[in-house]
């Protein structure tokens, strides 16, 4: 009896212990060598990706990490934002979408391990690079320099984080996901600026974050003069010439833009996945063994979180998940093969130094050998033009352009980064197809309105000598600073030139409480001037100027003394001393009217302040607008349709869904169809949608709207027209594949020692989760014609519908073999394609 007792003491304990090491994960040891990390003793080939966490909504973060993991991801990688985490000193805020303990604990429970950028700077077009505003304010403060001041408050917040880390276990050594730490953010940029107290600051920033002691690796991006311990990372489109400043540290890869920010004024940035794979496998071939993916999942800038100037509310960044958490194919897809053949080499990749082998002009192998006759083998062919066959190890082999082939033992080639095989989505954005597409339009009698008075409105307005400076007046807690003054004008004079100079980033100019001027600037140029005819009226005039912030300046050298508002007016034409008005008396306003009033509330959506009737004044500038909606059908994410207003921000239910510009047309050249992927990539290689707006669609994560009715509330500053406003939900998602028989199987059917080649190729298809596959819209095998969306028969065409609807009808995802064996044969001697639509729903 005793012995059976002790035997079920032991189970309990076993099943304890097991529960532990479930919950909160084994303690790992984290260091690393001049090849790779090094976990427990073994070197790590590792994937990852950035997902800020408060660029989305807690609910939404266990589906964005699962897409990741299954996108072959190994890490998410995330910047801490010390603004909102304390947005007045020694007062902290983690909750909601800035739960960061919550976040890193959702990565663990999915089984990927974190990178935490702690900074505490981190650009990330966030708004002040992340750094509390309230910093500026500290008297004799410099930032990030050898400044006493900067140095205590940064110590202070990094220590905050580390020890929050520590107190829920969360770092490696504690059985938390934590395996890296980053201190400061691209430095090495604007380090020269800073003289020899940057140096200096670097560092002391290094010394400040291993006296940390967490256990894991800390690194510094973009930073060549990194001391001992810290690992200097690569930032940038390549990284393959990237070389560590210490033969002891591996070569890593932080940010690999998967595309590119938008800002308002701008046409939409992409990279095609061609060249982004093409990277990522050359920095793996040269020696490379952790790479991120910046963004894997960008986001939304909700709120005033955007930063500056101009920076669009869209997150988007081209990147493999959407801003709205969809997956954008075929970049996720052909990544995620991507990743699948890399890790089949991981074992070569860390078991050796790569040997080069020159195979012809632009063209090179890097061969990783794990004994004398086991290796794997990359192909490249660097030229911008050329397609090429080289010779390897006897065999011939096809290289495209600007692309390159992976092979895992030295011989099958089973994945080449110019040759897309997965599917592909129909449509470059989640609601551009009308058919998929629930539209609910917020029609004209159900809106209500409140006219802002123009100028100065309350008791709490000051009144000063000259022009002053809009940040270290509004102190950033809102985007608006009145400028107001009264000029007395005679009889003759009448009709003048006004011009006024700008730091940024936009101003509303109102002569005697009538709209006269906007002028306003762009991200890269955030100064601008206005230059207006006015005429006076005979006697006093009165003179309002509303500058307006489109977020604070977050990156260059001194970013956190750059300027905003207005710095002089003049009245060309005026007599005598008044031309030159900037040195003269004005009365100021920090905010609008709506903000005091607290119109963006829901405790005011019965106020009677409202007004509402038959006719809705529209193409007004500062107005307020509310209308009630019920939720749309569904469970997906919501899109607000803006194209019809002006300038300013929206609210639903409260929550600020960000700032819109819908007015702010982009150029209207310099965009491309079809943008050729070869040759060196940047920023503004590849544009799509000139001559439009930056962004008309506005993200309403669903967890914001509930059953009911909902309130929605816009600030328009130029005017718009709200009648046209709709909500959009996703309905239905159209997807195509086009595989070759010469296209390669699908790299996890790879296993040792079995032909490769025999197998064949597949088509595979698959909905979002929890869509299914419900129509069919072509499918043929021979030789189609088109692309996904207007495909048609070719002159060789076997009608495949039936075998195709028989296989993937009713199921989430399936796949097709393409053989002759498997679809018939109508011309015996051509090399023939599967191209196949389908549709699904919920």
């Amino acid at each position: 009896m005793e012995s059976n007792n002790f035997i079920a003491l032991v189970l309990l304990l076993v099943f304890v212990f097991e529960s532990l090491c479930f919950d909160t994960g084994l303690s790992a040891t984290v260091t690393y060598d001049h090849r790779a990390l090094v976990i427990d003793g073994k070197r790590r080939v590792l994937q990852s990706g950035s997902i800020h966490y408060p660029r989305s909504t807690p609910e939404v973060w266990p589906e964005l990490i699962r897409k990741s993991k299954e996108g072959g991801l190994d890490v998410i990688e995330t910047y801490v934002f010390w603004n909102y985490h304390e947005p007045v000193r020694g007062q902290y805020y983690f909750e909601g979408r800035f739960d960061l303990v919550r976040f890193v604990k959702t990565v663990q429970e999915a089984g990927l391990l974190v990178h935490l950028r702690i900074g505490p700077y981190a650009c990330a077009e966030w708004n002040y690079g992340g750094f509390p505003l309230w910093l500026h304010f500290i008297p004799g403060i410099q930032f990030r320099t050898t400044n006493n001041h900067f140095k205590n408050e940064m110590s202070r917040f990094l220590e905050k984080i580390v020890d929050l880390m520590k107190k829920e276990n969360l770092f490696a050594s504690q059985g938390g996901p934590i395996i890296l730490a980053q201190v400061e953010n691209e430095y090495g940029n604007v380090e020269w600026a800073y003289g020899v107290g940057g140096e200096l600051y670097v560092r002391w920033a290094a010394e400040t974050a291993v006296g940390l002691n967490t256990s894991v690796p800390w690194v510094m991006c973009q930073q060549g003069d990194a001391p001992d311990p810290i690992i200097n990372t690569c930032n940038g489109f390549y990284c393959d010439e990237f070389t560590p400043n210490s033969p002891s540290k591996p070569a890593m890869w932080t940010e690999n833009y998967s595309g590119w920010f938008l800002a308002f004024g701008y046409a939409i940035p992409y990279r095609p996945v061609e060249d982004l794979a093409f990277a990522v496998a050359r920095f793996f071939e040269t020696g490379g063994t952790f790479q991120n993916y910046y963004m894997y999942f960008g986001g939304t800038n909700f709120g005033r979180t955007a930063g500056g100037p101009l920076v669009a509310t869209s997150y988007d960044y081209d990147a493999p998940l959407d801003e709205y958490g969809f997956i954008r194919q075929p970049k996720w897809g052909h990544l995620r093969d991507l990743h699948r053949a890399i890790k089949l080499c991981e074992e070569y990749l860390v078991s050796s130094e790569p040997t080069r082998q020159q195979l012809g002009l632009n063209l090179e192998a890097h061969i990783y050998y794990k004994s004398s006759n086991e290796c794997a083998a990359f192909l490249a062919n660097y030229d911008h033009s050329s397609d090429v066959n080289v010779t390897f190890n006897g065999v011939s082999y096809f290289l495209p352009a600007w692309s390159v082939s992976i092979l895992p033992d030295c011989k099958n080639v089973i994945f080449n980064t110019a040759k897309v095989v997965s599917q592909r989505n129909i449509g470059d954005h989640p609601f551009d197809q009308k058919t998929n597409v629930n539209k609910l339009l917020l029609g004209p009698l159900e809106w209500s309105w409140y006219e802002e008075k123009v100028g100065v409105f309350g008791n709490n307005s000051f009144t000063k000598p000259g022009l002053i400076e809009q940040i270290n007046t509004t102190e950033d807690t809102s985007d608006y600073l009145w400028y107001t003054t009264s000029i007395n004008v005679s009889g003759e004079e009448k009709q003048v030139l006004l011009n006024i100079e700008s730091l940024g980033h936009a101003a509303l100019v109102f002569l005697n409480k009538k709209l006269v001027a906007f002028g306003y600037g762009n991200h890269d140029y955030a100064n601008f001037s206005i230059n207006e005819e006015i005429s006076f009226n005979e006697g006093n005039n009165t003179l309002d100027v509303l500058s307006m912030m489109v977020g604070v300046q977050n990156y260059g050298p001194w970013f956190d003394v750059a300027g905003a508002g207005i710095y002089a007016v003049v009245m060309i034409g005026l007599k005598n001393d008044r031309n030159y008005l900037s040195s003269g008396e004005w009365t100021y306003q920090v905010g609008v009217e709506g903000e005091y009033l607290g119109l963006d509330k829901p405790s005011l959506a019965n106020s009677s302040l409202w007004t509402q009737g038959s006719t809705l004044p529209v193409n007004k500038s500062l107005i307020w607008y509310k209308v009630s909606f019920f939720a749309p059908e569904g469970k997906g994410p919501i899109a607000l349709n803006l194209a019809s207003m002006g300038k300013g921000q929206a609210w639903v239910n409260g929550q600020s869904i960000g700032r819109y510009w819908s007015a702010y047309l982009s150029p209207s050249t310099g965009c491309t169809e079809n943008c050729d992927y070869r040759g060196d990539y940047d920023a503004s290689k590849c544009l799509k949608k000139c001559g439009q707006p930056a962004q008309t669609l506005y993200h309403i994560p669903r967890t914001w709207v509930h059953p009911g009715e909902n309130l929605l509330v816009l600030h328009e500053e130029l005017g718009g027209d709200p009648s046209h406003i709709s909500l959009l939900t996703r309905a239905g998602q159209d997807i195509c594949s086009f595989v070759s028989e010469a296209d390669p199987p699908p790299v996890d059917s790879w296993k040792t020692n079995v032909e490769f080649k025999s197998q064949s190729p597949q088509v595979r298809l698959a909905c979002e989760q929890g869509w299914h596959i419900t129509s069919i819209n072509f499918a043929s095998y021979g030789t189609p014609e088109g692309n996904c969306g207007t495909f048609s028969p070719g002159t060789c065409h076997v009608n495949t519908l039936s075998i195709v609807e028989k296989a993937c009808i009713g199921l989430e995802e399936c796949s097709i073999p393409v053989s002759s064996a498997n679809l018939g044969d109508a011309c015996p001697a051509v090399l023939k394609s599967l191209a196949i639509e389908a549709h699904c729903t919920e």
